[in-house]
């Protein structure tokens, strides 16, 4: 069970209603009416937890857990013990995703509270069920939807716009952005600040004014000490469904389609641009100008400094396709062998 003094457990829950959740079916025998009260891991779970396998590695572990049911795919079904009952499906980690959503519900609506030492400007439009925790400032103009959660001292700067039920984070500051709905903020999160744009020059560097903004679509999440640049004069836009982890950067004028994932310091220079579900691998650099195509993946610590055309995988500095980085790792490797004393 998740420590009560972080997180509120809801259910119980029945198995029936499980398998709606996960997209799964019961298995032969499964009785739809048993209720569960939590999630656990497959090795500390008992008979009223639901836990899940996805990789095989842990198959081992599957076929002597106590768990009183797992979200499996139907291939490893026959590994299960004696007495527990299976959700069938062929994505088990995603039918488990939603099973935990149920009984962890991320947030519920935020209940109307302003802390004394926030301050609202007189200006700023505030959406029903809104928390505005202690020290946070929002500007004048700007527009919070409703059920916001604002996390201390938090900054919302002039004209902002959030949609409804969006969290944002203690210590992060907005800028320049128009947010969607379900979006989610952390900590330390910047957004809207000027993008690194300037003419170089001996005679000394020449700031360009940028006057773009930052768009940021619904269901996203951006992670803590993330820097998202407004744009030089279009926009910076995040697609909807992006996950953006902690300790990334993104330019000025970068455009993020549906569903891409960046991870953990990764870089994403100005103007560039990446199509529906990317993913940038952490500590992946990738220069300004370029097009990454839809479903492309980037690996980490690759250096990109061309198009990647969809569905391709790169990796190495500079980025080549996955499998020719790789056999000259392999090559390099028979060398220095050979070259050993």
């Amino acid at each position: 069970m998740a420590d009560p003094r972080f997180f509120a457990v809801a259910g119980p829950f029945g198995l029936g209603q499980l398998a709606d959740l996960a997209e799964a079916r019961l298995a032969d025998g499964a009785d739809p009416n048993a209720e569960f009260t939590d999630v656990a891991p497959l090795e500390t779970a008992g008979p009223g937890n639901v836990s899940f396998l996805d990789n095989k590695r842990y198959v081992d572990a599957f076929r002597v857990s106590r768990a009183g049911a797992c979200v499996v795919h139907p291939s490893v079904a026959p590994e299960a013990p004696a007495g527990m009952l299976l959700l069938l499906t062929d994505k088990p980690y995603r039918g488990y995703a939603r099973i935990a959503q149920a009984f962890y519900p991320r947030l519920g609506r935020a209940d109307s509270t302003i802390h004394p030492t926030a301050t609202v400007d007189p200006k700023a439009v505030l959406g029903k069920q809104c928390r505005v925790e202690a020290g946070a400032v929002i500007g004048a103009g700007a527009e919070i939807g409703s059920g916001c959660r604002i996390g201390p001292n938090a900054v919302i700067g002039e004209g902002v716009v959030l949609g409804e039920d969006c969290v944002v984070g203690a210590c992060a500051s907005l800028s320049h952005c128009l947010v969607g709905s379900r979006v989610v903020i952390y900590p330390g999160v910047r957004i809207g600040q000027d993008g690194f744009g300037f003419a170089m020059d001996a005679a000394g560097h020449e700031k360009v004014p940028q006057l773009g903004r930052v768009i940021v679509h619904d269901d996203v999440e951006i992670g803590a000490n993330t820097t998202i640049d407004r744009g030089s004069g279009p926009d910076t836009v995040i697609g909807a469904g992006c996950m953006i982890d902690n300790l990334v950067q993104i330019g000025h004028n970068v455009q993020l389609g549906r569903g891409c994932v960046v991870v953990a310091q990764a870089g994403i220079a100005g103007s560039t641009r990446l199509e529906d579900f990317v993913i940038v691998a952490a500590q992946a650099g990738v220069i300004g100008h370029v097009t990454i195509g839809r479903g492309a993946r980037l690996a980490a610590q690759c250096g990109v400094m061309r198009n990647v055309a969809p569905g391709e995988n790169v990796g190495g500095s500079p980025a080549m396709p996955l499998r020719q980085f790789m056999r000259q790792v392999a090559t390099l490797a028979r060398l220095a062998k050979r070259t050993e004393v």
